[in-house]
């Protein structure tokens, strides 16, 4: 899966303010920054999931081996 289609599936999912896929090695290991409004009220674990979820078959199938993400809300990424 290449990290544009990863960018756009969350883009059309989560309507992000910012999002930021990277190529953390090989092409299979993947860190995704989201920054939505989604996650507004959200513990940190549902956050991930609502990421996550979105490519849990890619991930089941080893197509995408490791999938980090780090989620922030618009008020958290304006306070960085």
């Amino acid at each position: 899966m290449t990290l544009e289609a990863i960018k756009a599936r969350i883009q059309e999912n989560l309507s992000p303010s910012h999002v930021e896929v990277i190529d953390l090695g090989g092409g299979d290991h993947i860190r995704a920054i989201v920054v939505s409004s989604r996650f507004e009220g959200l513990s940190l674990i549902k956050q991930h999931k609502l990421v996550l979820d979105l490519f849990r078959d890619e991930i089941n199938s080893n197509a995408v081996h490791a999938l980090t993400v780090k989620t922030l809300t618009p008020e958290q990424f304006e306070n960085l």
